[in-house]
């Protein structure tokens, strides 16, 4: 019997899918990539191509501090829709969340602190993941 629990690899690969989705229905934007990585009690996720094309727009017209402000409303309004789905895929409380873009890369990099580690099981091919918790079914 395996375990209803998901791998590390597919939350944060659902994740990454769901904040894609978010900001693609929020902001009319598409990211070109988002990475997640779940450390302990943290996340770390990086956006690639975060800047909106009015953003870039205005980059390109050398307004970095207006872009850099409206870039930190934008994450600001976007921040309790991220913690919210952050909770609801790895089924953990946000304690702490905080971002910070480049202009230059076009990324933004957010990590999210947790009141206790998410939990998942082993990889299917036996092998552990590096985080704890795992969980074995009980020998009968």
């Amino acid at each position: 019997m395996t375990s209803s629990y998901p791998t590390k690899g597919q939350l944060e690969r659902t994740l990454s899918q769901k904040i894609q989705a978010l900001y693609r229905t929020q902001l009319g934007h598409r990211l070109g990539e988002v990475d997640c990585q779940i450390f302990d009690q943290k996340i770390a996720i990086v956006l690639e191509n975060s800047l909106t094309q009015p953003e870039q727009l205005l980059a390109h017209q050398g307004n970095q501090e207006l872009v850099l402000e409206l870039h930190s409303n934008l994450d600001e309004a976007m921040r309790p829709q991220l913690t919210q789905l952050i909770e609801e895929v790895v089924g953990v409380s946000v304690v702490d969340f905080m971002s910070d873009a480049t202009l230059e890369t076009e990324r933004t990099g957010m990590i999210a602190i947790l009141s206790t580690h998410p939990s998942f099981r082993d990889r299917p091919n036996g092998k552990s993941d590096p985080q704890k918790p795992t969980f074995d079914e009980p020998s009968i």
